[in-house]
C-alpha cells in the first residue's frame, strides 16, 4: 500500500496545511470540473491550449506534480499515474497534439509551468514520456533542467531518426516524418537528419543537473526499437556519471505500455520527487 498522511497528530496539521495546496489555490477562471480515474479534475485553458489538472485527495508536502507529455489516457493506470495521485501527486497536462516536441510545443509547455507553479505546485515537476511523448519530455527537459525532479519514459523516442524517421530498422512513419520536419522548421530531409537535437544528443545539461531517470522498455519493440532508443540513452547517461534504471519487459513489443504492477516506477519518482510524509 502507498504511503499517505491520513492520520496526522494535531501540531502537524498545521504545518502541513501551510505548505500543501488549498481549494484557493487550485482555482481557474472558466474551468470545469470533473472524474478522472476517480479523483477530482480541473479543465481550464492556458497559451490557448485546452489544460488539466487532476488533484490527489490527500495534497503532499510541498506540492510535487507529475506532467504525462502526450498519450495521458493510454494504459493510464500501468504507467504510474494513479498510484501517484495515491501518493499525494497532483498529475496534468496540456494538449499540444501530435508535435514531437516542436519549438511550439516547448513553448506551449513554458506557459503551462508559469501557470502551474503561480498555483502554488512545486517548482520541479515528474515528467513522463510516453511513446513519442519522451521528444516532449526530454526536450523541455534539457532546456529547463532547473525545473524537473525526474523523467519517466516508457518506450520512449530518444531519436526521431529512428521514429518517425524510420533510418535504421525502426518501422519508422513516412506522414509523421514529413510533418515533424515541417514543424521543426527543417528546409529537407537531410537537415533533419543532421539535427542535434534528440533526447540522445542532450542529456550533458540533465547529467549535469543530476536528473534521475527511469525507462521501461519492451524487448520486442520493432516501433521504437530499444537498441536505437533507450540504449543509447542508458549509454551515454551512464558515461556522462548519470543515473538511469531500465525495465525490461522480455518479448513485449511497443504495447501495453508500463507494468502489470508499476509500484516500481511509482517508488522511484516518489523517491525523487516527493516530499518526505512525517
Amino acid at each position: 500500500m502507498f504511503p499517505t498522511y491520513r492520520h496526522i497528530p494535531p501540531t502537524l496539521g498545521s504545518l502541513l496545511l501551510a505548505v500543501s495546496l488549498s481549494a484557493a489555490d487550485l482555482n481557474w477562471p472558466g474551468e470545469t470540473i470533473d472524474l478522472w480515474h476517480g479523483f477530482k479534475r480541473h479543465q481550464f485553458t492556458v497559451d490557448g491550449c485546452a489544460a488539466w489538472l487532476v488533484e490527489p485527495k490527500e495534497p503532499r508536502p510541498g506540492n510535487p506534480w507529475s506532467w504525462c507529455m502526450e498519450f495521458p489516457d493510454a494504459f493510464t493506470e500501468r504507467c504510474a499515474a494513479t498510484g501517484l495521485l495515491t501518493n499525494g501527486f497532483c498529475h496534468v497536462h496540456i494538449v499540444v497534439g501530435n508535435t514531437f516536441g516542436s519549438p511550439p510545443a516547448l513553448g506551449h509547455f513554458d506557459a503551462f509551468y508559469a501557470n502551474l507553479r503561480s498555483h502554488g505546485l512545486a517548482p520541479k515537476a515528474a515528467l513522463i514520456g510516453l511513446s513519442r511523448g519522451g521528444l516532449y519530455a526530454y526536450r523541455w527537459a534539457a532546456r529547463n533542467t532547473d525545473k524537473v525532479a525526474v523523467i519517466y519514459g516508457d518506450a520512449p523516442v530518444c531519436d526521431f531518426k529512428s521514429w518517425p524517421g524510420g533510418r535504421y530498422k525502426a518501422q519508422g512513419s513516412p506522414g509523421d516524418w514529413t510533418e515533424l520536419q515541417k514543424l521543426y522548421g527543417f528546409k529537407n530531409e537531410a537537415e533533419g537528419l543532421a539535427y542535434t537535437g534528440n533526447p540522445i544528443d542532450i542529456l550533458r545539461p540533465l547529467a549535469l543537473a543530476h536528473i534521475p531517470l527511469i525507462h521501461v522498455v519492451g524487448d520486442a519493440d520493432d516501433v521504437v526499437p530499444y537498441a536505437e532508443n533507450t540504449a543509447v540513452v542508458e549509454q551515454r547517461y551512464h558515461s556522462l556519471g548519470g543515473e538511469i534504471q531500465v525495465i525490461h519487459k522480455p518479448g513485449i513489443g511497443h504495447h501495453p505500455h508500463g507494468l502489470d504492477d508499476p509500484t516500481p516506477v511509482v517508488q522511484f519518482i516518489v523517491q525523487h520527487a516527493g516530499t518526505p510524509l512525517p
